[in-house]
């Protein structure tokens, strides 16, 4: 046994540790990578777990606008607003539904009954021209008279006839036309006769009356049992009317379609009327003076 062996049997055995054998290779690379395990473990957990349904259906655009709009969520200014908006297209509706009934029954209106409504639209305004062609007449006569007193004085006594013939207090004669109405059923009724004068006086009557009673701009009528009370004065069948005024506008006025003469006899009666060259308005009603109203001239 040589030198190097002596030494290596006689020196004394030193006890090493015993280490862990290494890893290997692939384990360090994994720990240099940790994020990559859990993101492996998480996606298995989402396959395992199942998955929530949703809570409820899924709404379209449209729903969504209803649940918006409704229930209204609305201000007091708002509602004040939408309010007065009805209200005006309310009032809108109904008179396009009153123009649409007038133009029905015009539309149903044969030929010569147009005419007859045009013939009297033109005299209407014929009279209107000539009122205001008078008019002007009596302001040039005061512009121009030499002595503005007199034609003054004379212009208000003529005024005060006319506003005497209108008031009902001095009687009148003209041309003009009778009505006889005779109503042997008892269906005439106070607003049939008031619907007669209305029409009378649009077509220009200028003195009316009725069984000896004067109408007046202030004369109301009611029903009163088998007749008809004229400024509380009782009158029966048959109703006779005394106008006077343009007999080429009065007569027309009373046919027309769905006026007074056919209203009339819609409801049974008989209605008369015929023109004259004079009509004698005589019956007369009592000057009333007011009771709190005076003349603002000086």
């Amino acid at each position: 046994m040589n030198e190097h062996e002596h030494d290596a049997s006689t020196r004394p055995a030193v006890s090493r540790p015993r280490t862990a054998p290494e890893d290997p290779p692939t384990a360090g690379l994994r720990r240099e990578l940790p994020a990559e395990v859990p993101a492996r473990a998480s996606a298995a957990a989402r396959e395992d777990v199942p998955q929530e349904e949703p809570a409820g259906p899924v709404l379209t655009g449209r729903q969504r606008l209803v649940q918006g709009l409704w229930p209204p969520r609305l201000t007091r200014a708002q509602l004040i607003v939408a309010l007065l908006l009805f209200g005006l297209g309310f009032g809108l509706a109904v008179q396009v539904a009153s123009h649409g009934e007038g133009d029905s029954a015009l539309r149903g209106a044969r030929q010569e009954d147009l005419v007859r409504i045009l013939d009297e639209l033109d005299d209407r305004t014929e009279r209107l021209e000539d009122e205001k062609r008078g008019l002007e007449k009596q302001r040039d006569e005061l512009e121009n008279s030499s002595d503005q007193a007199e034609e003054a004085r004379k212009q208000t006594i003529e005024k005060e006839r006319q506003l005497g013939v209108l008031a009902g207090t001095v009687a009148a004669q003209g041309p003009g036309i009778t009505m006889a109405i005779e109503d042997t059923n008892g269906t005439v009724e106070a607003n049939m006769l008031l619907d007669a004068i209305q029409e009378l006086r649009a077509a220009g009557a200028e003195a009316i009356q009725v069984n000896g009673v004067r109408v007046v701009a202030g004369t109301y009528l009611t029903d009163s049992g088998n007749g008809v009370d004229v400024d509380g004065n009782k009158i029966t069948a048959p109703y006779r009317f005394k106008v006077i005024g343009k007999p080429q506008d009065l007569e027309p006025a009373l046919h027309i379609p769905g006026g007074v003469v056919q209203t009339l006899e819609k409801e049974q009666a008989t209605v008369t009327v015929e023109r004259s060259t004079k009509i004698v308005v005589d019956a007369l009603r009592a000057a009333e003076r007011p009771d709190y109203a005076r003349s603002s001239s000086r």
